[in-house]
């Protein structure tokens, strides 16, 4: 059995379709939701779902290994990022090398790196002129937005656009393709 840990420090959309995805499937589940915010929504839509949860601190990510004992605790096989702003640790990156997948509401390399997420990442691709843009699923490394590419999907940009606007765009993309793609990584995984 694949187990699956979310790290998540928002609203938990994207944590909560990945859920729901994988309700009661043959081989993948998820187990364990963390966050660096104690006021995350994540956390109020994943008690519903009765899944764990856990909350830590910028000390204990960067300075201890308490997150790693609680991932291998609970046998978690791979992990996913669902707006999580923080750079993953060395150490977790040894642990679980080629195992950590991360969403990006842009087309990267473009739009990519420290400071850009949500809204500001709209607001610069309309700013900028560009007539489309999308989201990149990637694998995680030691910079902000440069493991390798998985999948990308795009949209339009349309001439009268708003960053919200854009955002639900972007966000339709998010649901539609970030469980998929996480299930054919472990199929992949799975079958090698």
């Amino acid at each position: 059995m694949e187990k699956i840990a979310i790290f998540a420090s928002g609203s938990g959309t994207n944590a909560q379709r990945i859920i729901e995805y994988f309700k009661g499937h043959s081989f993948i589940s998820v187990d364990l939701i963390l966050s660096n915010n104690p006021e995350a929504f994540v956390l109020t839509r994943t008690k519903s779902a009765g899944i764990p949860t856990v909350i830590f601190t910028r000390k204990e990510f960067y300075e201890t290994e308490k997150v790693l004992t609680i991932l291998k605790d609970r046998q978690i096989t791979f992990i996913v990022l669902a707006g999580f702003l923080w750079l993953i640790p060395g150490y977790l990156l040894r642990e679980y090398a080629d195992r950590i997948v991360n969403i990006h509401p842009a087309l990267l390399p473009g739009y990519g790196g420290k400071g850009m997420y949500g809204m500001r990442i709209h607001e610069s691709v309309i700013h900028s002129g560009d007539k489309e843009t999308g989201i990149t699923i990637h694998m995680v490394n030691e910079r902000y937005d440069e493991g390798q590419i998985i999948f990308q999907a795009r949209c339009d940009v349309e001439a009268n656009e708003s960053p919200e606007s854009l955002a639900q765009k972007v966000h339709a993309l998010e649901y539609e393709h970030y469980p998929r793609i996480i299930e054919s990584v472990l199929k992949k995984t799975r079958d090698h």
